[in-house]
């Protein structure tokens, strides 16, 4: 990571795809071409992991499993495990620039459970195998699925008491009672890992890496804190004491309340950090470069009592910091690692990223406050950063355009030297590319120069995101061209 680069944001759901939703199948393998003849050197993505309500892959289901959603039905056809047959009258949704997850819910896994029932003693002895692999979470994944469906979907905060603390015994039963129920979930885990090493290998042999996301805290519902409930500030009854959050500032009168259950970091640390290592272990098989999502909690983080409605009565508590930075290193030889460092920093947190030797990021639509200089402006870049035009949890260029105060977007015309011939959008990406830091990276969204209603993500709302998608004819010849000519003249 420490060549100059370049690469394009979007999550494989944004993929094309005649059945609802991006997945891991032919036009997948169609976008590695697309940025293999645009120059890019990398792929990024968001987090992999099985969706729950609200459909954020940021709040998934396990830090380890992939999302079934993701696999692609044309390649069970190859194999068959299905034929079209199965696919008639299923309603993905039709709209080719979002997803429904609604109807991707309620139709999709019914028609993986044919592919399932289809490849009965086909794939035995490789399904076996990968269990062996990944004993370490995927009976705990397979039996929470499980479940979690005859539990109608609810929590498992909510299961009968003795499945929620997990009664030596009653475990033993469900295993015996839910047996085919698992190996279901056990044949999507094979499945879904299988399409995505063949679409993973094939980007590497093309020169692209692959930028993975993980979040660092876990969903409250989710096999990782139920099936490693010593690890997590949660009571004699599992339910949370303290959740995480972001304090008051300038943006919220009241702060963040994200929810997710704290870690016990002292746990942790006296077991050597083994869950932490087993989910970088995991993620770096997955993943090229992993980004870590909120990397300053690691220095330190923002604790709010379980029962609050706001963030306002939480207090900071000191991470593990260079210890947990020490063991990765101590563990990896070779991992790279994008620290997401954004928001207010204190110098401690600036510290431990020296520390690590990590890049941090640089997001442009941060440069221009007009009312101060701040480090987000490219002339006060260093080598050793990731720049971006914006993330997923930011507005598209055109759509900071439509709501940015007036002065900032005065001082962005005058810093980039933007102008409506080359497009706006355009020139925030030169501006990116044109900067210091080893990796440029824009949303695909930049690059085709859309508005707001493309944007990915809004922090705190619930309805409207994740869903957008890509048009196949958008990407074009031209556009291939407009990125390769703007990589070469960057030296990217």
């Amino acid at each position: 990571m420490t060549d100059r680069g370049s690469g394009i944001l979007m999550h494989i759901t944004s993929i094309p795809s005649p059945y609802g939703i991006g997945t891991f199948g032919k036009e997948a393998y169609n976008f590695v071409d697309f940025l293999e003849r645009a120059g890019q050197k990398y792929w990024q993505i968001l987090p992999l992991g099985p969706t729950s309500f609200g459909d954020s892959p940021y709040m998934a289901l396990s830090s380890f499993a992939g999302n079934p959603y993701l696999i692609d039905f044309d390649f069970l056809i190859k194999e068959g495990l299905l034929v079209k047959k199965d696919l008639k009258n299923k309603d993905f949704g039709h709209h080719r620039e979002k997803v429904n997850y609604k109807k991707i819910f309620n139709n999709k896994l019914d028609v993986l459970k044919i592919a399932y029932n289809n490849c009965k003693n086909k794939y035995e002895e490789e399904i076996n195998n990968f269990i062996k692999e990944n004993k370490n979470w995927l009976e705990d994944y397979s039996l929470f699925m499980a479940l979690k469906y005859k539990f109608n979907l609810k929590s498992w905060l909510n299961w009968d008491k003795d499945i929620k603390l997990r009664k030596k015994f009653t475990l033993k039963r469900y295993k015996k009672e839910l047996k085919d129920e698992t190996e279901y979930w056990n044949f999507l885990q094979y499945i879904f890992f299988k399409q995505w090493n063949e679409l993973k290998k094939y980007a590497n042999s093309k020169g692209i890496k692959i930028i993975g996301d993980i979040p660092i805290y876990v969903a409250v519902d989710s096999v990782d804190t139920w099936a490693n409930s010593e690890i997590f500030m949660l009571d004699e009854e599992n339910m949370p004491i303290n959740v995480s959050g972001c304090p008051p500032d300038s943006f919220s009168e009241t702060g963040q309340l994200w929810g997710n259950p704290l870690y016990r970091w002292d746990v942790l640390e006296k077991r050597n950090f083994d869950w932490w290592i087993e989910r970088i272990r995991g993620s770096k098989e997955l993943y090229d470069v992993i980004r870590i999502d909120h990397f300053r909690g690691f220095q330190s983080y923002w604790s709010i009592p379980f029962e609050d409605i706001t963030a306002e009565n939480g207090h900071w508590i000191k991470g593990p910091g260079k210890k947990f930075i020490n063991k990765l290193k101590e563990s990896f030889d070779d991992l790279d690692i994008i620290a997401e460092d954004l928001g207010f920093l204190t110098k401690d947190t600036y510290e431990l990223l020296k520390y690590s030797g990590y890049p941090g990021m640089k997001v442009l639509q941060f440069a221009f406050n007009s009312t101060e200089t701040n480090n987000y402006l490219p002339h006060n870049y260093e080598k050793n950063c990731v720049v971006y035009t914006g993330t997923h949890d930011n507005n598209t260029i055109y759509g900071w355009f439509e709501t940015a105060n007036k002065k900032d977007i005065n001082f962005a015309i005058d810093y980039l030297n933007l102008s409506y011939k080359e497009g706006y959008n355009w020139g925030f990406i030169r501006g990116v590319w044109s900067s210091v830091g080893n990796i440029a990276i824009a949303q695909m969204q930049d690059f085709l120069g859309l508005k707001s209603k493309a944007r990915m993500n809004t922090p705190s709302t619930l309805n409207g995101n994740w869903q957008w998608r890509v048009r196949k004819e958008d990407l074009t010849y031209e556009l291939i061209e407009k990125i390769k000519n703007i990589t070469r003249l960057y030296g990217r």
